[in-house]
């Protein structure tokens, strides 16, 4: 297998339920493949650098996953079919990817995420230890 990123661009007008029903599409194809998806992250609604199918906004969303190449070629085929994809980019990052990789990968992917979480309980709690001393 080898390691891909993609990122696509979806019509912002067609609301949360078409948005999940094409990345757990996209997620799908890549599972049945025999790929491993590794991190979905959706960016949002973001403003395009330039119009496109005049559109002047996006709805983001990134797929960082392991998988055949034949799978990258299928997916591109179905955006390039579907006409709710203003626009999609996929690369390459590693020719082989082995089992033990991936779960390096998906480690490496989730300690950002945890960091997060314990600076935003240390924020909180250190507001609500200054909001007690102001208080005494």
């Amino acid at each position: 297998m080898r390691h891909y990123e993609t990122t696509f661009v979806l019509r912002p007008n067609l609301g949360e339920d078409q948005f999940s029903e094409i990345i757990d599409r996209t997620c799908s194809i890549i599972t049945d493949d025999g790929g491993t998806v590794l991190d979905v992250d959706r960016w949002g609604m973001r403003k395009l650098a330039y119009e496109i199918k005049k559109e002047v906004q996006g709805y983001y969303v990134y797929l960082n996953y392991a998988a055949p190449g034949k799978t990258v070629d299928e997916i591109e085929r179905i955006f390039r079919i579907d006409d709710r994809l203003l626009r999609y980019l996929t690369i390459k990052l590693a020719d082989s990817m082995d089992q033990e990789a991936i779960d390096r990968e998906k480690q490496r992917l989730a300690a950002p995420a945890e960091n997060e979480e314990e600076s935003t309980a240390e924020a909180a709690e250190q507001s609500a230890e200054t909001g007690t001393e102001k208080s005494e």
